[in-house]
């Protein structure tokens, strides 16, 4: 059956199928029209998306911008450019698509002049165009769009399913989103309730109180937000979202309802709803849509009543993948070079927030052989990865990090991850694991990860322990992304960039594609969307030993890692700035 769409292309163009996948090799295609494709990707299968897709990775990786990445593909398969507008007017999204599994597989449905259209923006994409196929009978028409329009889409598609267009303000006078899409009727609840929790408890399970959380958490998903906050005020219970590592307003509800919805996150958690007095932890699991998440849940006692945050722990495998989080080649050749050990220990640094544990967590998936056997300890568990033994420590009964790591010691591993060396017993336990042939995986908090080693020391560890064991240590940092919609030409920034590079002794970055943020309707006026990961690999080499077991001396470290080739998250940070992904002032922000 021919495609609609296809019948003005050029006789000499490949004629797609069913599938939009012709012969040839779309890397060869990419080359061709000067599309730097990075070494990592030229065994890529173009039909196969594996962790991320192949046109995904090059656009998030900066190889190429959407709209070139967009005809290219067009090119190659055949297909027609969707018109962004056309898409916006006629798009259709039924009961039976989740709008989260669309957003991730950039596809959408919209009538368009040949009736039912898919636009996509990876024709290799083919389980999901026809997953999408299968619930939508006649949607055999494809056209391509880029992956920046559909970021803007279903945005604009998620704000007014939402309907969070109302606003109000908040305790401190500043400008709160009040989500219209909260129930009705919560505004005729009866909260007098008193102390009576088992009354608070049939409130909390009826149905208005259960939507309204619902819908928070719906937004959060969509948002792709970390953390959500449930403030109780003076006058308001105040909703936040932590979207990009900063903290912005989701809504504000009347104090009143705070009891019901603070119970709501209990009852989820599996918390006692009737002490109030006391802090309290619990996970949850939730399902919306395709999309399935972990929430760890902390309740806490405040002036004005309780408090609650839930942290959002996405179950997707796709971002257990070192150029999803923003590893250049360079670095994780570096660190893929230290996974390759075969014993010895393995540090990942930065601050909380920084991304250590999905890093920790990529390193161990990319480790899973059946050759192998893997054991972690962690506090919690926040990715499940099949075929790895996985355990939650447990304080309140004695089973503490160092507990753990000596019981898994007797169970044959070969390499054994530790959520994070705590203390001296960890540490020492670790340190002679890593001495006694097991690979040894952990994370510490740190500003540099030469400063690895000096707390190691402080720590109790014996300099020529940490030089005999230690293989190398990542340091890491999370900076926001320019959104590519409404970023803006900097290029002033690049004679700034090399004033201080030329002080501070560092190597100036080739790229002059230097912006600033400007903020607009898709990325909420931040200016900023997602985040990219900045990175530094000190690798313990023979000379570097040698220091350490003189005397660990963070300077003297990063002078001879930066003689052996280490780029610091600095000059990371540069880098990424001079091709475009961020500015320099969030660089600054973020690695000082």
């Amino acid at each position: 059956m021919t495609n609609p769409v296809n019948a003005g292309a050029p006789a000499d163009e490949p004629a797609p199928s069913e599938q939009g996948t012709p012969s040839g090799d779309i890397l060869d295609h990419m080359r061709g029209r000067g599309v730097a494709v990075p070494p990592a990707l030229n065994g890529a299968r173009r039909d196969v998306r594996g962790e991320t897709g192949l046109l995904e990775s090059l656009w998030r990786g900066g190889h190429a911008n959407a709209t070139d990445l967009a005809v290219i593909a067009a090119e190659f398969h055949g297909l027609p450019l969707a018109r962004p507008a056309e898409v916006a007017a006629g798009a259709t999204v039924s009961a039976d698509l989740s709008l989260r599994f669309l957003r991730e597989t950039f596809i959408l449905p919209f009538v368009g002049e040949h009736g039912l259209c898919l636009a996509i923006a990876d024709p290799g994409s083919g389980e999901e165009i026809d997953a999408v196929r299968l619930a939508l009978p006649g949607a055999d028409t494809l056209a391509i769009l880029p992956f920046d329009a559909f970021e803007r889409l279903f945005a604009e598609i998620g704000k007014n399913q939402t309907g969070n267009e109302g606003a109000g303000k908040d305790e401190q006078g500043g400008q709160a989103a009040r989500a219209d899409g909260a129930d009705a009727a919560l505004e005729g609840l009866d909260l007098a309730l008193g102390d009576d929790p088992e009354a608070l408890q049939d409130l909390a399970r009826g149905a208005p109180i259960v939507r309204a959380v619902d819908q928070v958490l719906e937004r959060a998903l969509e948002a792709g937000a970390t953390d959500i906050h449930f403030e109780t005020g003076r006058e308001a219970l105040r909703i936040r979202l932590r979207v990009d590592g900063i903290l912005r307003l989701d809504q504000s509800l009347p104090k009143r309802l705070a009891p019901a919805v603070i119970s709501r996150i209990k009852i989820l958690a599996g918390l006692d709803i009737a002490e109030r007095r006391l802090p309290q932890d619990g996970r949850a699991n939730i399902r919306i849509g395709h999309a399935e998440a972990d929430l760890r849940i902390a309740v806490m006692p405040t002036l004005y009543g309780e408090t609650a945050v839930a942290r959002i722990l996405l179950k997707d495998a796709r971002l257990l993948d070192f150029a999803r989080i923003g590893m250049d080649v360079v670095n994780r050749t570096a660190f893929e070079r230290l996974l390759a050990e075969p014993h010895g220990i393995i540090i990942v640094t930065g601050p909380t927030g920084s991304g250590k544990t999905t890093t920790l967590a990529t390193a161990v998936s990319l480790l899973n052989e059946p050759t192998r056997k893997i054991v972690t300890v962690e506090d919690p568990i926040e990715y499940q990865i099949a075929g790895i033994h996985q355990t939650q420590i447990k304080p309140s009964i004695g089973l503490g990090f160092a507990q753990a790591l000596r019981a898994f010691l007797r169970h044959d591993p070969d390499v054994m991850m530790v959520g994070e060396m705590r203390d001296g017993e960890t540490a020492s336990i670790g340190i002679q694991a890593a001495l006694t042939g097991h690979l040894v995986l952990t994370t510490l908090h740190t500003n540099s990860a030469t400063d690895a080693v000096v707390r190691l020391a402080d720590m109790g560890v014996e300099p020529y322990l940490i030089a005999a064991s230690l293989r190398g240590v990542l340091g890491q940092r999370l900076v926001r992304r320019l959104c590519e919609r409404c970023r803006r030409p900097a290029p002033e920034r690049a004679a700034e960039v090399r004033d201080l590079c030329r002080a501070r002794g560092l190597t100036a970055p080739e790229g002059t594609d230097f912006h600033r943020a400007v903020g607009c309707p898709t990325c909420g006026g931040s200016g900023f969307h997602g985040r990219v990961g900045v990175f530094e690999v000190f690798a313990a080499t023979q000379e570097i030993r040698a220091l350490i077991r003189e005397r660990p001396d963070p300077q003297r470290l990063v002078a001879a890692a930066r003689l052996d080739g280490m780029t610091t998250m600095l000059e990371d940070g540069l880098i990424k700035a001079a091709q475009g992904f961020t500015c320099i002032d969030e660089v600054f922000r973020a690695v000082g």
